[in-house]
């Protein structure tokens, strides 16, 4: 039934509505009242239906009625049949060459002067910049998230992970009309996400009585009349690891085929999951790649102390994620472990270098005694003593320590710890093992090199004395030079700056410059003579029973000797200058203040430009 013809039933029931009346009532007014009204609505009717009749129709004139009237008159004097042939007239049909559609009546809604601009800004909305796998995952979740809960009219979708070993669950993301959502850990109990967990299937209900409400939905901090819920388990790699869950304020708002549609949610996201995993595997793989290189290039130098910090510090980086690190270095002089390196990425208080480790009682001298790696996952769960019982710092997390083993002789320790906890896996101790293997034997060479340059009384490189068995022997001089009454002087030979003459080369030409500067200075040496290296490009030479002024002519005589001397560095020769200082020691016994007195006069000479001989009485 059409809606004209239920329009026509209602009019026609008011007409059998007022006889009833008639006859129900005694009352003589309201019967003479229902009847004048029954008359006029039949009335109205009759008025009515004549007027759409003839409303717009051919009224026929009273000639055309005349004319009519004749044609079909029975007293007409024609017997005879005839046949009345109309001009023929062409037909109008619409066909598919001349149809066009009328849009006259077509509605369209008016776009807004910005719609273009908007769209755009969602379609295009770009990942966060500078930012982890981590925060771009929950980039993506929250967008999917919104499209849940306006696709579902949802009063909250939210996005929990599922903590197999601890049993908990953890508030990822959510879009949500309330701000009521409690983001902390959740203990698997009997509420109904505990339901889902417990079974691995999705759960409806579609009444929630008010007085139940806080103890089915444990997510919000206060009561907001949430009457509907569906939750479905995510699952990657066969295990649960998520849950994601929709509620509403409405009784029955969900069904079976929201739980359908929820899942292919659930399928986007692990395929999403899938892709970001190989992502930040390979991303992972070539940045420790990387960091290995960095490890074993041809340019580094390990016979210095602080390019070997500086290669372990770069090295670290690409390895693992760290907010703290700590190289912990075993002086095979001292025989000490000791914080050697210390790189601290945030604000909190941490310790300093140079701490001693406390091999007893302390996480670093655990994985010292044993030779094994040290992991743990919250040190807040515990009182857990990194480096030494004194140590002051504010850190909680994970920790991580990684000793440097080379031929069962621990070398050092590589620690990292990172502000969250469950950081480090198995398998990334597991790397750090196999990686840091080249490490061990570049410290294990380090150290070996250092005891012997320790125990050994001549600098490796130019023979001449190193500065320990320099600064004894002369101290041993000193004294025996004022015993007898005989004068003596120090001589500080410093080898000028050659920036402008290093560019021109392809190598380092400072260990040929030093061969060359130590053996002219040799050969000028005599049996009365000390000669030692005290730093990188210091040489000092005391001489035993002469005074300065003897000592000032054999300075300028070996500075003009190694300035005319050239040097061939890479198929090239140049000349080097040397800047030399002269102080007396005589009546002087303390190692100190004579090398201080030679080094005054050693400034003065690097002042005047270098390749000048400066004496200090």
């Amino acid at each position: 039934m059409d809606r004209r013809q239920r329009r026509r039933l209602l009019i026609f029931l008011i007409v059998p509505v007022l006889a009833v009346v008639l006859f129900v009532t005694d009352d003589l007014l309201i019967r003479v009242i229902t009847i004048i009204l029954l008359i006029i609505y039949v009335a109205f009717i009759i008025f009515l239906r004549d007027s759409v009749r003839f409303q717009g129709g051919y009224t026929i004139s009273e000639e055309e009625n005349e004319d009519i009237d004749k044609f079909s008159s029975p007293s007409s004097t024609v017997e005879e049949s005839f046949t009345i042939i109309s001009k023929h007239k062409e037909v109008d049909v619409i066909t598919d060459e001349n149809y066009k559609p009328d849009l006259s009546h077509t509605k369209v809604s008016l776009k807004p002067a910005d719609l273009k601009e908007k769209f755009e800004e969602i379609a295009y909305e770009e990942l966060p910049k500078g930012v982890g796998h981590d925060e771009q995952f929950a980039f993506v979740l929250e967008k999917i998230l919104t499209v849940i809960k306006e696709a579902f009219e949802a009063h909250t979708a939210v996005f929990f992970w599922y903590n197999k070993k601890n049993e908990k669950l953890t508030v990822e993301k959510f879009i949500s009309n309330s701000n009521d959502i409690t983001k902390r850990k959740f203990d698997i109990e009997d509420d109904i996400l505990s339901k889902i967990v417990q079974s691995g299937e999705p759960e409806l209900l579609t009444d929630i009585s008010p007085a139940a409400e806080s103890d089915v939905i444990r997510y919000y901090s206060s009561a907001q009349g949430i009457r509907s819920f569906v939750g479905v388990p995510l699952f990657y790699d066969k295990n649960l690891i998520a849950i994601i869950a929709v509620d509403s304020k409405v009784g029955d708002e969900f069904g079976i085929e929201t739980i359908f549609s929820l899942g292919r949610f659930v399928r986007v996201i692990t395929m999403i999951i899938t892709i970001f995993e190989e992502k930040y595997s390979d991303t992972i793989s070539q940045q420790r790649l990387k960091g290995i290189m960095k490890l074993i290039g041809p340019d580094n130098n390990y016979d210095d102390e602080t390019e070997l910090l500086h290669t372990i510090q770069n090295t670290v980086e690409s390895l693992i994620s760290w907010d703290a690190f700590v190289f912990v270095y075993y002086d095979p002089v001292e025989k000490l472990f000791i914080t050697r390196k210390v790189v601290n990425n945030t604000s909190l208080k941490y310790i300093g270098e140079t701490l001693e480790i406390e091999l007893k009682g302390t996480v670093v001298g655990k994985s010292i005694k044993t030779g094994l790696p040290v992991k743990i996952d919250d040190t807040s769960s515990g009182k857990y003593l990194r480096y030494s019982k004194s140590e002051d710092h504010s850190f909680d997390g994970s920790f991580l320590a990684i000793p440097i083993v080379y031929s069962n002789q621990i070398y050092g320790v590589i620690c990292f710890e990172n502000l969250k906890k469950n950081t480090y896996t198995n398998q990334d101790v597991q790397f750090l093992k196999n990686s840091l293997n080249i490490f061990a034997f570049i410290m294990y060479s380090f150290s070996t090199r250092k005891l012997l340059e320790d125990l050994t009384a001549y600098d490796l490189e130019t023979r001449a004395l190193n500065a320990g068995a320099f600064r004894e022997r002369l101290g041993a001089d000193l004294i025996k030079a004022r015993e007898l009454n005989v004068p003596g002087s120090i001589v500080l030979i410093k080898i000028d700056e050659f920036l402008e003459q290093d560019s021109l080369f392809d190598g380092d030409p400072l260990p040929k410059v030093l061969a060359s500067v130590s053996e002219t200075i040799s050969t000028e040496m005599t049996a009365m003579n000390l000669f030692g290296r005290w730093d990188e490009k210091l040489f000092a030479v005391y001489f035993f029973n002469s005074d300065a002024k003897k000592v000032f002519v054999w300075a300028e005589k070996l500075r003009v000797k190694v300035a005319r001397k050239p040097v061939a560095v890479v198929s090239k020769q140049t000349t080097f200058t040397v800047s030399i200082g002269i102080a007396s020691t005589t009546n002087l016994v303390d190692v100190d203040e004579a090398i201080e007195k030679a080094n005054l006069a050693l400034q003065k000479a690097v002042e005047k430009g270098g390749n000048s001989v400066q004496n200090i009485n």
